[in-house]
C-alpha cells in the first residue's frame, strides 16, 4: 500500500507552503486532510478554495452542513463525516438532524429532507438527476442558483472523500470522541 506524508510547513512541496500555513492558522491546528493534500498543490490548493466558496451560497451554514453530510455518508467516509458532525454542531445543527444524516434516516424538517434527497439523488445519478428532481428541489422553496450550490458543495466532498479512500488520511485526535466518530457501514463488522 502506497503510503502519504502529512505534509506541515517544512516538509510540503514549496507551492503548498503558504497555503498549508494559511490553513493551519486558520483551523488553529493542521487538519490531516490538507496535509495530505498539500503533497499536490493544485488539489490542496482547489480544495481550500471550493470549501470557503461553499461558504459565500445562499445556502444557511446548516444548509451546507446537510449537503455536505449527505455526500460524506453516501462515500462512506469516515475522517469527513467526523469532521462534518463537530462543524453541525458549531453552526447550530439541531441534534435530531444530525443523527438522521449519520444514519441515514429521514429528516423531519420537510426543506432540509428536500434538500438532503436532492444532493443524495445527483450523487447516485451523477448528475442526471433528471427535470423532475429539479422541480421538487425548487417547489421545496430552493432557488436555481441553490441547485448549482448544491452541486459545488458535492465537488468540494468529491475531493476530499475520494482523497481520504484513496490516502487513508489518519483520523484528528477529536474524532476517537464517540459522539463524532462515525463508521461507515462497510467497516462496521471490522469494528465490532
Amino acid at each position: 500500500m502506497a503510503q502519504f506524508t502529512l505534509h506541515d510547513e517544512t516538509t510540503a512541496p514549496e507551492a503548498s507552503k503558504a497555503l498549508l500555513a494559511g490553513q493551519t492558522k486558520a483551523w488553529g491546528f493542521t487538519p490531516k486532510l490538507h496535509a495530505t493534500l498539500a503533497e499536490s498543490p493544485a488539489a490542496l490548493g482547489g480544495y481550500v478554495a471550493l470549501f470557503d466558496l461553499v461558504k459565500t451560497t445562499s445556502l444557511t451554514p446548516v444548509e451546507q452542513q446537510v449537503v455536505y453530510q449527505a455526500v460524506n455518508v453516501l462515500h462512506a467516509c469516515e475522517y469527513c463525516t467526523a469532521g462534518h458532525t463537530y462543524l453541525s454542531r458549531a453552526v447550530g445543527m439541531p441534534e435530531e438532524v444530525i443523527s438522521a444524516l449519520r444514519n441515514a434516516t429521514p429528516i423531519a424538517d420537510a426543506r432540509l429532507q428536500a434538500l438532503r434527497h436532492f444532493a443524495e439523488t445527483v450523487v447516485h445519478t451523477r448528475g442526471f438527476a433528471g427535470d423532475a428532481a429539479v422541480d421538487a428541489f425548487l417547489a421545496a422553496g430552493f432557488t436555481r442558483a441553490q441547485v448549482l450550490d448544491v452541486v459545488l458543495i458535492i465537488a468540494t466532498k468529491t475531493i476530499s472523500n475520494y482523497t481520504n479512500h484513496l490516502t487513508h488520511t489518519p483520523k484528528e485526535d477529536f474524532m476517537s470522541d464517540p459522539a463524532l466518530g462515525w463508521i461507515a457501514p462497510r467497516n462496521r463488522d471490522k469494528a465490532a
